[in-house]
């Protein structure tokens, strides 16, 4: 009884009965061997044992040879009641056997303890299994060489599909992946997939579901249930809304759709293309993807696409090792001229420390630092090709810097201490004689020792001090900045002028933590006003916002109005008591808006709104933000957003051409169409976008100039956004994306036209974030920062630049490189380009080689009429549409002055647009390249000795009528026209 008890305890349903049938088998052929044995003693025939067993054998299987058999009538009755008891008894178990095994198959299997005990498995818990979720989980997770010998448990109460079924018996699945159906509310199920030692629980959001809600109460229960069944498991939670994150704070990681999906929608408005950036960083690849082709441009996006990040110990590192005790500007344009790789944040050891993004200058490398690097390999699976390393010119002139930094730190106190009891401020100039001779001095040794690009910057070098605009060509500065405060400054950087034929003009060299303490020159800045008052910008301060709409959400400085608005004031369609506006025509913004277009205001659009009103952005870029909605945003939600400036929001959609026009889309930059979650195709999950998809392309039929930037949540419908079935380019790359996949690519939509320029992203994509947390715990932490969700002190922040044609003088990415990290502590990260499609042919390939040149070059050629070179159905369609906005406007008593004056009736420049992320140091650089940045941080607890001398030194280069001085929060300042182009003009200064 007690053995009975445990095998009952210890076995499952089926091999309860396995072990049934096995018995009553036995017993059966044991009694009827047996009986017929003694029966037949009394017969003339004696059956010897194994004669018994042969008969009974043969007697059940119905064969009956014939060459045994009873001849006394006790042993042939006793045959024949056997031969009934086991018809009868037989049969039904092995049905109860059959029909436990096929409800033991459907439900999957079941993890074994011996197993769990000798394996490493994780579990992936969902409410439905859809295989491309699944596919895009397992591509991720053995991705990584260290998780091959890992079992993956898929854990779902749904059954499988039939994609799925036949998936699980592709050989490379069916020996790591086992399925297994039940609840995780049920303790009998997770001990079935033995949560108590797997190594992690995924519990992912089930995409099924039109309540967002609903399915994060899911998932929110699953949690509990597994930490409540395995408290030391770890899991990895994904969820929808931001403000269901307080259930689950307990999770080890979680990644929220709401707060990344917004904030990626924001930044793209900020800088083009950072969603294809965010996204390629997020995935695994090998740069294998487009190697094939015979464009440049699809093979130096495919390869570099195969960037990710990887982080490393500086003290155990080859990339890095050489640059302990240098600053880290320094040791970033090093690593990426010597190795390749781009180093772009940095954590110091300590208990609280934090992941600093581009700490600047002021953070001294130390081999316990953790360092986080872009590259396409980790440094171990790296083959280390060192370039050769020039000597610079006018090295042997450089006295020698290679004192202990205690012992620089001691004199450099000294230095300062018996300066300061001689220094004197002049009102006029600001600078005493004696400053004044410093000055001159710091800056002849900087010139005498400018590199030029090709120059491989090795060990200690002198401090250069750039210019207020720094990518201007050294020597060519105005005759103000030439002589100013008495100071000659006509031979800075290169001695000879770029115009003369002579060398190419120079940078100065990358300085590292040494030089920069020894020739810290303190100067006094000339303040000036940095903003141009606008009389329609409200009074705003630089605060953390006073109301948050949910829990948990992270404190962000940013800019804050003095007072808020009425909730009155905040709908841009009512007039109200305060103002009698009522579209956005009259309010009259210094700034082209953006409208976001969404079905209701839930909680994580306030994500869309913090990076638009970031500390950084100066005042008078600040873009109004128009938001299209649906249905009535909650009172709480209002209250939120009324403390921030230009943001209202009306009641419309996204199908009414009048809504569109009273929010203002002819004095928009950006159109941010939300996937709706409300889906009219509840049969095929493929065409749930279809409402967005068709909505995005009347607004493509209606304003072609118009910047749509669009969220989709199947990332296989990217291809249908701004679809043309006559674009050749596009149907070139439907090709390419085929041959991708039969190769094995789960990236093969890469090369979509809509995803490879940033208009189009999917959050589907966000997956693969939780996914490579497991490897890489730090990766969540960083994106949050990348994109402005989260703050730190002395973390930088992401921004932009565009190159003009005076920038090119730098002509490849490498000297911009050393020239941004010399003068204003930037590290670049990536490339956006853009090129003219008119020399293409139906094959996707350039007919000519000016064909690729950058869009900007556009400019210079003359205007086409589409009009006339389009056919004549197209020219009808386009006055047609033409006729009906006029109408529209004149309806609404707009005027259509504003429709015929805009850029979105106008037809686009037909370009394709595309990024590269961590380019080589020889990639060229085209004019209207928008190049993507992290910006040092202006909250860092104390200012950097190397930014303040910059910033002095540039201030006293500029002419007062041409010089802004920095902001409060250390940005420098754009114009309404600049939009985008961000120039480099101030340094990165540190907030007082």
């Amino acid at each position: 009884a007690d053995l009975n008890r445990v095998l009952q305890r210890t076995s499952s349903a089926l091999a309860q009965r396995l072990m049934s049938v096995t018995s009553t088998t036995l017993c059966i052929i044991f009694t009827s061997v047996c009986g017929i044995q003694h029966l037949q003693r009394g017969g003339k025939e004696h059956f010897s044992l194994f004669e018994s067993f042969w008969f009974v054998m043969v007697t059940f299987s119905t064969v009956g040879y014939g060459d045994f058999k009873p001849d006394v009538w006790p042993s042939q009755l006793f045959m024949i009641v056997m031969i009934c008891v086991a018809i009868t008894v037989l049969p039904s178990q092995i049905e109860k056997l059959v029909v436990t095994w096929i409800e033991r198959k459907t439900m999957g299997a079941t993890y074994s303890r011996h197993r769990a005990q000798n394996e490493k498995h994780v579990v992936v818990c969902t409410t439905t299994l859809h295989s491309e979720t699944i596919m895009d989980f397992l591509n991720e997770f053995y991705a990584h060489p260290k998780l091959q010998d890992y079992y993956v448990i898929l854990f779902s109460p749904c059954e499988l599909d039939s994609t799925l079924k036949i998936i699980m018996q592709v050989p490379i699945w069916s020996q790591r992946v086992i399925y297994i159906q039940g609840s995780a509310l049920k303790d009998s199920d997770l001990a079935r997939c033995r949560m108590q030692d797997a190594e992690a629980c995924f519990i992912l959001c089930p995409r099924s579901y039109q309540d967002r809600n609903a399915a994060d109460q899911h998932t929110i229960m699953r949690a509990w249930a597994v930490k409540d069944f395995a408290p030391h498991c770890p899991q990895y939670v994904q969820i929808y809304r931001p403000e269901n994150k307080l259930h689950v704070n307990f999770a080890e990681y979680i990644v929220c759709e709401d707060e990344f999906k917004y904030a990626i929608l924001a930044n793209n408005c900020l800088c083009p293309g950072i969603s294809t950036l965010v996204t390629l960083l997020l995935h695994t690849s090998r740069g294998q993807e487009g190697q094939t082709s015979s464009e440049e441009w699809i093979r130096i996006y495919g390869k570099c696409s195969g960037n990710e990040i990887y982080h490393v110990r500086l003290g155990e590192s080859r990339f890095f090792g050489e640059y302990a005790d240098k600053s880290f500007t320094y040791a970033s344009f090093h690593a990426h001229r010597k190795y390749g790789v781009g180093l772009v944040a940095v954590k110091s050891a300590g208990p609280n420390s934090q992941i600093q993004l581009n700490p600047g200058p002021r953070h001294v490398m130390q081999a316990s630092d953790t360092c986080y690097y872009m590259s396409i390999t980790k440094e171990e699976n790296t083959a280390f090709v060192e370039t050769p390393v020039v000597p610079e010119r006018g090295l042997d002139r450089v006295p020698s810097l290679r004192e202990p930094v205690k012992k620089t730190h001691r004199k450099l106190s000294k230095l300062i201490s018996g300066k300061q009891s001689q220094q004197q401020l002049s009102s006029g100039a600001g600078v005493s004689s004696a400053s004044t001779a410093a000055a001159a001095a710091a800056t002849t040794a900087a010139a005498a020792v400018a590199v030029d690009s090709s120059a491989a910057a090795s060990a200690k070098k002198p401090l250069c001090k750039s210019t207020s605009n720094t990518l201007l060509v050294p020597g060519t500065s105005s005759a103000a900045a030439t002589n100013f405060g008495g100071i000659d400054r006509s031979r800075r950087g290169s001695t000879v002028s770029i115009g003369g034929g002579g060398r190419r003009p120079s940078i100065a060299p990358v300085p590292s933590c040494d030089q920069a303490l020894m020739e810290v020159v303190e100067f006094k800045v000339p303040t000036c006003d940095d903003e141009q008052e606008d009389e329609n910008m409200p009074e705003t301060l630089k605060d953390f916002p006073p109301v948050l709409p949910y829990i948990g959400n992270a404190p962000c400085l940013s800019h804050i109005l003095r007072q808020k608005r009425s909730i009155c004031c905040l709908n841009l369609a009512d007039d109200c008591e305060h103002c009698d506006y009522s579209c956005a025509r009259d309010y009259n913004w210094t700034n082209r808006g953006i409208i976001v277009c969404a079905d209701y205001a839930s909680n994580g659009l306030y994500n869309f709104i913090l990076p638009l009103r970031a500390y950084w952005l100066p005042k008078s870029t600040l873009q109004p933000i128009v938001l299209l909605l649906e249905k009535q945003p909650d009172r709480y939600f209002l209250e939120a957003i009324s403390h921030f400036p230009l943001v209202y929001w009306m009641i419309g959609s996204i199908d009414n051409i009048d809504d569109l026009l009273n929010a203002g889309i002819l004095y928009s930059d950006s159109v941010v169409v939300v996937n709706k979650e409300s889906s009219n195709s509840a049969e095929e999950n493929t065409l749930e976008d279809c409402n967005t998809i068709i909505a995005v392309q009347t607004i493509f039929k209606l304003f072609p100039g118009a910047n749509i930037i669009t969220e989709l949540s199947q990332s296989s419908n990217m291809r249908f956004t701004q679809f043309k079935a006559d674009d050749f380019l596009q149907m070139s790359m439907s090709k390419m994306e085929k041959k991708e996949r039969e190769r094995g690519s789960h990236l093969s939509y890469m090369f979509r036209l809509g995803f490879a320029s940033g208009s189009v992203f999917s959050a589907s994509m966000l997956d693969t974030l939780l996914y490579q947390a497991f490897v890489k715990d730090y990766l969540i932490a960083f994106v949050r920062l990348l994109l402005g969700i989260d703050q730190a002190r002395g973390s930088g922040h992401l921004t932009c630049m565009q190159i003009t044609g005076i920038d090119m003088w730098i002509r490849t990415y490498g000297r911009l490189y050393q020239k941004l990290c010399a003068s204003t502590c930037e590290i670049p990260i990536g490339i956006y380009k853009s090129f003219n499609k008119t020399g293409v042919n139906e094959n996707g390939e350039n007919d000519d080689a000016t064909s690729h040149v950058s869009v900007d070059f556009e400019k210079d050629r003359p205007p086409v009429d589409h009009t006339q070179a389009a056919s004549p159905a197209e020219a009808l369609e386009k006055h047609e549409i033409s006729h009906m906005i006029r109408y529209r406007m004149e309806y609404l008593r707009m005027g259509h002055k504003d429709y015929e004056e805009s850029v979105l009736q106008q037809q686009p420049k037909d370009s394709v647009s595309y990024v590269i992320i961590n380019p080589p140091y020889d990639q060229k650089l085209e004019t209207g390249d928008i190049v993507f940045l992290i910006r040092p941080s202006s909250l860092s607890p104390e200012a950097s000795p190397l930014v303040s001398q910059r910033r002095n030194s540039s201030s006293f280069q500029t002419p007062p009528e041409q010089r802004r001085s920095s902001s409060a929060a250390g940005s420098r300042d754009y114009t309404s026209a600049e939009k985008l182009a961000v120039p480099l003009v101030q340094s990165a200064p540190t907030m007082d």
